[in-house]
């Protein structure tokens, strides 16, 4: 039975997402803050956590990034605050989705099945060598000539998908949809932003990809030689 927590200082909001949840035979526990749900996590570890952002102690950013800081548990951001650079901080900080208040039951249901597919499909680890840049997806470590690289966890999301389909082209919607989550299948711009600072760290030359290459219009590929 999938173990979802729900992080959210409104009791109706809990009462609705813990009736709902439970009747589609999830189990659910409730925070009404952050310091209660970081508790939670720590001594149980939920499948899927939905986090609020304006809570009142630990603003949900703030419990993102501590939770970041131990733990890739899928996270799906549910939240009223509908400005483009809270949804960014979100996912740059690793949030699986972001879903906007008022939600449909349904919609919401939906993303968690995707987020917990995702996240419970099992595949083997991978390590990948190309013009002195070393990838280890287990460890989630990039490296050039042994100097560690940084890569944020939109950035990994975005080579291990990519790299994982090495050789073939994935197509933009393909890639939002494994990356951000099937409501960002047209946020094209997204890519353009990461996929430009991925290149800046692991290029030789950026301006020149051999390895990162773009099919205008269509999608990308990740190249090895």
């Amino acid at each position: 039975m999938t173990f979802v927590l729900v992080v959210d200082d409104d009791p109706a909001m809990q009462r609705t997402l813990n009736i709902n949840l439970r009747a589609r035979d999830y189990e659910v526990e409730t925070a009404g803050d952050g310091r209660s749900a970081l508790q939670i996590v720590d001594e149980r570890m939920p499948d899927v956590v939905l986090l609020d952002l304006g809570l009142p102690d630990l603003d949900g950013i703030a419990v993102l990034r501590q939770l970041r800081s131990f733990t890739q548990v899928p996270v799906i951001v549910v939240s009223a605050r509908t400005e483009s650079d809270d949804k960014v901080e979100a996912l740059d900080l690793g949030a699986d989705d972001f879903i906007t208040k008022p939600f449909s039951i349904d919609e919401l249901m939906a993303r968690i099945r995707a987020t917990t597919r995702r996240a419970g499909h099992d595949e083997p680890d991978l390590v990948i060598e190309a013009d002195g840049l070393r990838l280890d997806f287990a460890d989630s470590r990039a490296t050039r000539d042994g100097e560690d690289i940084h890569l944020t966890p939109i950035e990994w999301r975005i080579v291990e998908v990519l790299a994982r389909r090495r050789g073939r082209l994935v197509r933009q919607v393909e890639l939002l949809t494994a990356v951000w989550g099937p409501a960002y299948d047209t946020q094209t711009n997204y890519l353009r932003v990461h996929m430009a600072s991925i290149r800046r760290k692991l290029e030789v030359d950026s301006g020149r990809p051999v390895l990162f290459l773009t099919e205008p219009g269509m999608g990308y590929r990740f190249i090895t030689r």
